[in-house]
């Protein structure tokens, strides 16, 4: 009996009984990174999980494409909202964040540049639920 690699929960694709989303293995995937390269960016993984993600998008693209675009859609309209917050709501969060300590590697991730892409070729560098 063949193994589901991927299942839906929560409204969104993520590799079976992990927190790992199928749209981090496909952007991996479609910026050209191999099965391989893929499982050393997702410790809790086997090689066989990535190969069953990449089959299940394959598989069905034009879905998890059009599940993708939404999703970024989404994401943008989150930020656009987010970026227009009133100045006096904006001071104290900017004054707040210039009071944090430096990042120290280890103990937080670091942020994202913008622009840029995440470690693990999430979208968005967004993290997994």
């Amino acid at each position: 009996m063949p193994r589901e690699y991927v299942e839906e929960r929560n409204g969104g694709y993520y590799l079976a009984a992990t927190r790992v989303s199928l749209g981090s293995i496909v952007q991996c995937f479609n910026e050209g990174r191999s099965p391989e390269t893929i499982l050393g960016e997702f410790d809790t993984l086997t090689l066989a999980q990535v190969y069953g993600a990449i089959a299940y998008y394959l598989e069905n693209q034009a879905a998890i494409d059009a599940y993708l675009f939404h999703q970024e859609q989404r994401l943008a309209g989150n930020r656009r909202g987010a970026e227009s917050l009133p100045p006096d709501l904006r001071r104290p969060i900017e004054s707040a964040r210039e009071q944090l300590p430096p990042w120290t590697p280890g103990l937080v991730e670091a942020p994202i540049p913008s622009g840029q892409r995440s470690p693990r070729c999430d979208p968005a560098g967004r993290a997994s639920p």
